[in-house]
């Protein structure tokens, strides 16, 4: 599976993202990422490029153990990747990734997250942009999260992909 040139997240979607991992705070919030892949308009050189459309948010449990480390850690239930997965197949959709939070640090895969993927795949991540205080801190008030999207080769470092919001 190649990477794509980058995502279209839906509207709903992305306040759903925010929503759900702000509820998760301070522990790191999980979902999978539901939507479909199409081969988009054929290029100079005749390839047509595939284009990964976010439709779907699923939630999941962070079921990490022990649970204090839940604050800098997430795992998903198998159990709940098998629904998704079937609920998706049955509405026309695939499973494209995971998404989940750094409540306090940057939005970058860590050696954990990427040795947790299953490569190549799509991994969404939001945090907090590099150089602000973390929450809770005296500026923090003002310290934003990004979303970031993340391509994980088998080997090699993640690739950052560009995304954009639709409607």
């Amino acid at each position: 599976m190649n990477a794509p040139p980058e995502i279209r997240i839906g509207r709903q979607a992305l306040t759903l993202i925010d929503r759900l991992l702000d509820a998760a705070a301070p522990e790191e919030g999980c979902a999978l990422l539901l939507g479909t892949r199409r081969s988009g308009p054929r290029d100079s050189l005749g390839e047509a490029p595939t284009r990964w459309h976010l439709q779907q948010v699923w939630p999941t449990t962070n079921v990490w153990e022990p649970g204090v480390e839940r604050l800098s850690r997430f795992r998903i239930d198998p159990r709940e990747q098998l629904l998704a997965q079937k609920w998706a197949r049955a509405h026309g959709l695939e499973v494209l990734g995971s998404l989940h939070s750094h409540p306090a640090s940057p939005p970058l895969p860590s050696a954990t997250d990427r040795g947790m993927a299953f490569a190549p795949t799509l991994m969404l991540i939001r945090g907090m942009a590099p150089g602000d205080p973390p929450p809770g801190d005296a500026d923090g008030a003002a310290a934003r999260p990004v979303l970031c999207c993340w391509w994980l080769e088998l080997e090699g470092p993640p690739r950052l992909l560009p995304w954009r919001m639709e409607d």
